[in-house]
């Protein structure tokens, strides 16, 4: 029996059983900065979690129809918690229900009362940790190394635009394995994200995939269009939707049937128009 049958075979059974899958913590050891708070509790407040010390994804594995494509999801929340349900776990059984491989990441939150933590030196660190740690992997899951992705919501959607924007290669002469992977994301989804004014636009980026309301602020609703207009410009193929009945947040709950609920269904003719899902 092999390691990767196991794996599928355990998760499958935990999901039967209506379990949440298990983390798995992005550094064993804690994250740096963050090791004498490793053992702290996560606080769960309905669906939404806030003081996370140390940061992990959550594997939604699909148990049959593989399509070797891998998406890690960064719920947002204002850097203040994590809104796990209808920007998370819900999504996350959506795409592995679809043979997507789905990681639902909890990153540190810089604007958490208290926080001393940073979006670009803590929460991007954990998102860069993400993706090589899925790489790392993607032989045991079943997952192109090449189709590695990044999405996020609101606050995740910064990180996720960020991780597009800055990546790196790897460094060769890194003690741990993990450290010599990639960082960069294969293709980005940005859902209704903020901090657009931030964002920019350069040959050779990843290909995107937004999705927004027209009825967010200003910054979101009009700076995705401009957005759009940067990777244009650039060269990079970008796939612009605005529901014009929907506002921030409207995420993904199951059984919502309004275009923008049906916003996945529109990603997923995007990845399979990319070359990204086969």
């Amino acid at each position: 029996m092999t390691r990767l049958f196991v794996v599928f075979t355990l998760l499958n059974a935990s999901l039967q059983a209506g379990e949440t899958p298990a983390p798995i913590l992005l550094w064993e050891a804690g994250a740096p900065g963050s090791e004498a708070r490793k053992g702290e509790a996560e606080k769960l407040e309905g669906s939404n979690v806030g003081n996370v010390h140390n940061p992990s994804i959550t594997p939604y594995l699909p148990t049959k129809d593989v399509t070797g494509t891998a998406v890690i999801i960064a719920p947002g929340g204002g850097h203040s918690k994590l809104c796990l349900g209808h920007e998370g776990y819900a999504l996350a059984e959506w795409f592995r229900d679809h043979g997507i491989a789905a990681f639902v990441l909890k990153y540190r939150l810089a604007r958490e009362k208290g926080s001393s933590y940073t979006i670009q030196d803590h929460a991007m660190a954990d998102t860069r940790r993400a993706i090589r740690l899925v790489r790392s992997r993607a032989g045991e899951w079943g997952i192109q190394p090449d189709r590695i992705g990044i999405m996020g919501f609101s606050a995740g959607g910064e990180l996720a635009a960020f991780a597009a924007m800055k990546s790196d290669s790897g460094n060769a002469a890194a003690a741990e394995p993990l450290e010599r992977l990639s960082s960069r994301p294969d293709f980005q989804a940005l859902i209704y994200p903020g901090t657009s004014s931030l964002f920019s636009a350069e040959k050779g980026m990843p290909p995107l995939f937004i999705a927004c309301g027209y009825g967010d602020r200003p910054d979101i609703s009009e700076g995705m269009a401009s957005l759009y207009l940067k990777y244009k410009a650039a060269g990079v193929k970008a796939e612009l939707h605005i529901y014009s009945n929907a506002g921030h947040g409207f995420g993904y709950k199951p059984g919502t049937n309004t275009a923008a609920g049906r916003w996945p269904e529109r990603f997923t003719e995007w990845l399979t128009d990319s070359g990204l899902l086969k």
